[in-house]
């Protein structure tokens, strides 16, 4: 029957496909994909085709002796569930294709051969990476006569004279139900893991480990499950929970925690913070979510902090859904509108560095003309934090009348700026700056407050050194004498801005960078650490802290800069993290509070952000043309804790300022061939515990004041395994296991010109854990 199927298919399409009704799924997509085989045209050409992948664009090539097949699958309509992480970083790519080729003697299809290939890779972790080949093979072994044909008018009437039991059904592949059996509930599972989660083990793999497997379960569970665990947990591995419910991101771990949560009450405000870091770290964030935040910033709050963060993590999912072509949703618009909104006319006063620490998250582009409004006639802190969130835009919105505002700001044309506000000025321009823009700024150096002078001639010199987009310009521009010489250039003073690697390859760099700017009298004004990751043109904003303090020039009865000289006493910090502007936290705020923070400083450093993140988030079901089912999940989390401390000696006349950055990162794939009768998969994991701590320690009785600045990255060990498995219905199968160990070593990274050697990467050998041998 299927060579008499196969001789006829052969000039026209599958309109119809039969089977029994009930029929388990698996079996009728086995069925759907033997006849999907049967589709095929004579000429050379491109369709579109209708089989079990779906919907696909399909070209012909026919030859003599056979046609061979190629099927776009990347253009395949078919309704799957699945998601992946917006940022390409920390993405995944794919690749896919699928060929079939009839075989032809005497005009007879005498054999049909199909292969498909899935293969990916994850951008970031290039060894977490997997490929599936299916292939499919029919021959023509012999020829003898077959049944009777049936006469009729209409197919179906012919089937069901042949048996009344077949029922027409989509070929288009179909998703079986899935049934785990024997698993555990989410109570149990919990309950299992709730050691690992525990605040004393968080800076563990296993934390993370615990923390991903966990937030798969959670995706299949009920709000009623999860609300009862939420309720019965204690306080103390509670944060980590929330963390885990807000990134599982269904509709039921939504309902359940929004319900367990009161933010009109101030007993549970930890609790409502990470709820909110969590939702702006969502991996793939929907409408519902960006409503639910709307609705509870229109309500009460028991604290004031958890309003703005409210505010601040709606801005992070306008952007992300904005990222996602969902920037005309009714409640992006209606967020859009609360932002720009609350910073033409704000309602309070101190709501506006709320609604510009949003705006900093959603970038939005029709937000620019009231961000130069607020930097340049703005007080100094609200100048300052308007030019910080101009400086995070894409350079193709500085444009020429957002360089002449700044431009002006710079050189003070129309009124005295702080420092901070000036220098970050000059970082936006130096993004995409035309000749003058250049040759002016380098005149002004000399001219400026002494740290300033410093400051602004390192931050020239390394543009240059590592070879930003702006030095070709600055390497024009100094070609004028007038510009380039001995005086301007040898300015002194303990400012600096240094860009380093962390990491090179020919695809990928990591890098970090550290700009320090004091005061004339040796205080510290601002420092500012930051690490991105590249990966081609994508580029991932991985970290920024920044630690900032003023009006501490009375303590030591020294002389405030111009425009500094009525600064309330403050010092605080302020972090992106992954993207992400998070709500500033504060040390001290005017001389009261700072003389209370001195006589009872303890030196504990303050967190800024801790808690589990999700990070990676990719999952994908792939329906195979030969009827099995392929099922890619690859999840990236982390559990980090960036925390910064500033002391303050009038006895020793000494400053300190510290940044520590510690994390555990795990990445997991899990990819499996599904079928009745069979499971094969392969599953990889990636693991590593890390950290970075900076320094920097200002001794300010005498000037110039000496400084010590240092940064070191953490020895890393890094493991990573393969599982490989094939099991059958019967219980037989195999299990294939790979490991391996590797050190990152620990070193200290340069801050400055004169020490621009990289840190070494040492991968010392590592004996194998297990009797498989070999490296993956």
């Amino acid at each position: 029957i299927l060579i008499l199927l196969l001789l006829f298919i052969c000039f026209c399409f599958v309109k119809e496909f039969y089977s029994y009704e009930n029929e388990p799924v698996g079996i009728e997509n086995l069925k759907r994909g033997l006849a999907s085989l049967f589709q095929m045209q004579l000429s050379s050409g491109t369709t579109n085709e209708v089989d079990i992948s779906g919907d696909c664009k399909v070209t012909y090539q026919a030859q003599q002796d056979k046609v061979v097949k190629i099927k776009a699958l990347d253009t395949c309509k078919i309704e799957r569930s699945g998601f992946t992480t917006a940022n390409q970083v920390l993405g995944v790519s794919s690749k896919a294709t699928s060929v079939t080729t009839y075989k032809i003697e005497d005009s007879f299809v005498t054999a049909v051969l199909a292969e498909e290939t899935r293969a990916f890779a994850l951008n970031f972790q290039q060894t977490i990476a997997g490929k599936i080949v299916s292939k499919q093979k029919l021959e023509l072994k012999t020829t003898e006569a077959g049944p009777r044909m049936i006469p009729g008018k209409q197919v179906a009437g012919v089937i069901k004279a042949v048996d009344s039991k077949y029922k027409a059904i989509p070929i288009v592949g179909q998703v079986p139900e899935r049934v785990c059996k024997g698993c555990p509930s989410l109570a149990e599972h919990w309950e299992s893991i709730r050691k690992n989660l525990e605040p004393e083990n968080l800076s563990k793999a296993e934390a993370v480990q615990s923390f991903l497997a966990f937030i798969q379960h959670l995706r299949t569970s009920r709000r009623e499950e999860i609300l009862q665990i939420l309720k019965a947990e204690k306080k103390e591995v509670l944060p980590q929970l929330v963390d885990a419910v807000t990134s599982a991101q269904t509709p039921d771990s939504l309902e359940a925690i929004l319900d367990f949560l009161d933010f009109k009450s101030d007993s549970s405000v930890v609790l409502q913070e990470r709820f909110l870091y969590a939702c702006g770290f969502a991996t793939h964030p929907d409408e519902e979510l960006l409503r639910a935040l709307l609705s509870k910033f229109k309500g009460s709050f028991a604290s004031n902090d958890i309003r703005e963060s409210v505010m601040i993590i709606i801005g992070a999912l306008v952007r992300k859904l904005c990222q996602n072509e969902g920037c005309k949703l009714k409640a992006v618009v209606e967020a859009k509108k609360l932002i720009l909104g609350g910073l033409e006319k704000p309602e309070k006063k101190e709501d506006t560095t709320m609604y510009l620490l949003a705006l900093k998250n959603a970038l939005l582009p029709e937000g620019i003309p009231l961000l130069l409004k607020y930097a340049e006639a703005g007080e100094g802190p609200v100048s300052h934090l308007a030019t910080t969130v101009l400086q995070r835009y894409d350079v193709s919105f500085i444009t020429d009348e957002v360089k002449k505002t700044l431009n002006r700001i710079y050189h003070q044309n129309r009124k005295v700026h702080e420092k901070t506000v000036r220098t970050t000025a000059a970082a936006v321009i130096l993004k995409n700056p035309s000749y003058m823009d250049v040759k002016n700024i380098l005149l002004s150096i000399g001219e400026l407050p002494k740290e300033m002078n410093k400051y602004m001639l390192t931050v020239v010199q390394d543009i240059l050194h590592f070879e930003m987009p702006a030095s070709k310009m600055i390497r024009r521009v100094l070609k004028e004498m007038a510009v380039h010489n001995y005086d301007r250039f040898s300015k002194s003073g303990s400012s600096s801005a240094y860009t380093g690697y962390v990491e090179r390859s020919p695809r990928a760099a990591s890098t970090y960078s550290l700009d320090i700017l004091y005061s004339g009298s040796g205080i510290l004004r601002r420092s500012n650490l930051n690490i991105f990751q590249y990966i081609g043109k994508a580029e991932l904003h991985g970290s920024q802290v920044v630690i900032e303090a003023q009006g501490l020039e009375g303590l030591i009865a020294a002389t405030p800069d111009e425009g500094e000289e009525n600064l309330d006493s403050y010092a605080g910090m302020s972090a992106i993290l992954f993207d992400v502007q998070l709500r500033p936290v504060t040390f001290f705020n005017g001389y009261s509070d700072l003389m209370s923070k001195m006589l009872s400083a303890s030196g504990d450093p303050v967190s800024v952000v801790k808690g589990l993140i999700l990070l990676i988030d990719h999952s994908q079901d792939i329906q195979l043309q030969s009827g099995l089912k392929a099922n890619m999940e690859i999840q990236g989390g982390l559990a980090i804790d960036i925390s910064g401390s500033m002391e303050f000696s009038l006895w020793y006349r000494e400053s300190k300022t510290r940044v520590k950055n510690r994390v555990a990162v795990v990445i997991t794939s899990d990819v499996t061939v599904d079928a009745s009768f069979v499971k094969a998969g392969l599953e990889s994991r990636a693991e590593t515990e890390a950290g970075l701590e900076f320094i920097s320690t200002v001794q300010f009785s005498q000037y110039p004041f000496l400084v010590c600045m240092q940064m070191d990255k953490a020895e890393a060990p890094l493991r990573q395994f393969e599982t490989k498995y094939e099991r059958l219905s019967t219980g037989r199968g195999y299990v294939s296991r790979r490991r391996k160990e590797s050190l990152v070593a620990g070193c200290e990274l340069p801050l400055h010109q004169e020490n621009s050697e990289m840190c070494n990467v040492v991968f010392p050998p590592q004996p194998e854990s297990d009797n498989s041998g070999g490296w993956f």
